[in-house]
């Protein structure tokens, strides 16, 4: 048995661990739980802030404590981050930069690894972010906004041909800015996670290479 802890970048990706990644995961005897990446805390009353990744050196540190109260040998870590907006004091940013989307990423989180330096960690970047995965079927988002055909038909028709992973992170063209132009009521952590979950991870994996090399990664942990 294998336990996983994900260093989620916001409710989003936490909600989707917790609802499609990990009760597939246990299927294969890995148990992941997944918590926000901290982004500040507050001595006085001694409350933490989670949600949203806005330097790396402190996500960096927040991973590192994980890893000092769960020093298990039988326990992985993992993250869900975007590519999109990503700090840009993340190692080997400017080299990255410089490379197409696949090799950014690797490039990425090679640096993250090394940096780490701990054998258990399986750092993971999303291409570009979360919203990429309802690209892999975004005639799905009907499920949530039954009303809405003509904005989530012009959706269907940007995706066809098209690999989720691969589209661009510009500020407006970035896959979630693409989805709040057609639909400006979208929510992110409960209509998107549902949709994604409407789609199923089979879906998911076939449109998306890297995320599909991420999931079997952590399918093997257990062998």
């Amino acid at each position: 048995m294998i336990r996983l802890h994900v260093t989620a970048e916001g409710q989003t990706e936490k909600a989707f661990i917790s609802r499609v990644l990990a009760p597939h995961l246990a299927t294969f005897g890995v148990y992941a739980d997944a918590r926000c990446v901290l982004t500040g805390r507050d001595k006085r009353v001694s409350k933490e802030y989670r949600g949203g990744l806005l330097s790396y050196q402190k996500a960096k540190a927040d991973i590192q404590t994980w890893m000092k109260e769960d020093r298990d040998r039988n326990c992985r870590f993992t993250t869900m981050f975007d590519l999109y907006a990503l700090p840009d004091d993340f190692p080997n940013y400017r080299q990255a930069n410089q490379q197409d989307a696949y090799s950014r990423v690797q490039i990425l989180e090679d640096a993250f690894l090394n940096d780490v330096k701990d054998e258990r960690f399986i750092p993971y970047i999303q291409l570009h972010e979360f919203e990429a995965l309802i690209f892999s079927d975004p005639a799905k988002l009907d499920w949530e906004y039954l009303e809405h055909d003509t904005a989530i038909a012009s959706l269907v028709s940007m995706a066809e041909d098209q690999n989720p992973e691969l589209i661009n992170d510009g500020k407006e063209t970035a896959p979630s800015k693409r989805i709040f132009n057609a639909l400006s009521d979208y929510d992110k952590v409960s209509a998107g996670v549902s949709v994604v979950e409407y789609i199923g991870l089979q879906k998911l994996r076939e449109k998306c290479r890297h995320f599909n090399e991420w999931v079997t990664q952590l399918e093997n942990l257990s062998r």
